[in-house]
């Protein structure tokens, strides 16, 4: 089993607010998104971009992932984000509006030649239409060499704008949703389902991270703090999810049992595949616990 590593939130900041950068090294977050793109206005991205790219080097963010998504790479605020990131040490470079591996070959290329360290990632937007349809592709670019894909974030708003629904389009985008996880899934990247933005209905984003995890999704982007809390309590194994993982894996690992494919347990049948996704809910919850969440 590869390294499992949280990511139930991943919060969003602007990269030109300084405050909150500050104040996300003190978050309980999995993955401190910040933002060049959107959530920074035209006339400031050079100061943001310096700004960001001092605060990853500075590291000081703790065991919290840090990634950075960064303008088209196709235009001169893209191409700048890079060459100021590359060596700065960020878990991870998202793409915005990515329609085909060939974007995301190319900007794993660049930073190859920029020397950034193997260890940075990519990180892919799925937010037109075109990259749900190209999604098994778009995830082929893991396999790449300089593809360094490791997760594929769902884009929900401009989905349901360029798509035309009506909003707030959850239903709607459903089958949208399991062709781009089943896309992450096939070849073994994350899947981060997209934002929630009515701060004030916590019902509505409790029930859609219920419904996140219940599809498959590892975590969920967030835009707010206050919605930490209720994301890692979602995409987190529980108490009665680990004491079922346990006994899984304790009554495939009895000598009695060691050369079955199919027990009893509890009353029900268990077979053999359910302890691989034992031990992955029990590597999780292990990984959780070093995080101090």
């Amino acid at each position: 089993m590869s390294e499992i590593r949280p990511r139930r939130s991943v919060l969003a900041m602007p990269g030109s607010n300084a405050r909150a950068l500050e104040k996300a090294r003190t978050l309980p977050a999995d993955v401190i998104l910040i933002d060049l793109e959107d959530g920074v206005a035209p006339g400031k991205k050079a100061e943001a971009r310096a700004m960001v790219a001092a605060a990853v080097s500075g590291a000081g963010f703790g065991p919290r992932e840090v990634v950075v998504r960064i303008n088209p790479p196709e235009t001169e605020d893209g191409e700048a984000d890079l060459a100021a990131l590359a060596g700065a040490g960020a878990a991870a470079i998202l793409v915005p509006k990515v329609r085909s591996s060939d974007t995301l070959i190319a900007v794993g290329s660049r930073l190859r030649r920029l020397g950034a360290p193997l260890a940075t990632r990519i990180w892919a937007m799925i937010e037109t239409p075109m990259a749900v349809v190209n999604a098994a592709e778009i995830a082929g670019a893991a396999r790449d060499v300089d593809g360094r894909l490791a997760a594929l974030v769902i884009g929900p708003n401009d989905l349901v704008k360029a798509s035309r629904i009506r909003p707030p389009g959850r239903a709607a985008l459903r089958p949208w949703l399991m062709t781009v996880l089943a896309a992450a899934r096939a070849y073994e990247i994350e899947a981060i389902d997209g934002v929630f933005t009515d701060l004030r209905d916590a019902a509505g984003f409790a029930a859609e991270c219920a419904e996140g995890r219940d599809l498959g999704f590892d975590g969920k982007m967030l835009i707010h703090p206050s919605q930490i809390g209720p994301a890692n309590a979602a995409f987190g194994p529980d108490p009665a999810d680990i004491a079922e993982a346990r006994r899984v894996v304790a009554a495939f690992d009895a000598p009695e049992t060691q050369a079955h494919g199919v027990i009893a347990l509890d009353g029900r049948m268990v077979e053999r595949l359910h302890v691989e996704a034992a031990r992955r809910t029990l590597a999780l919850a292990e990984a959780i616990a070093r995080l101090g969440a």
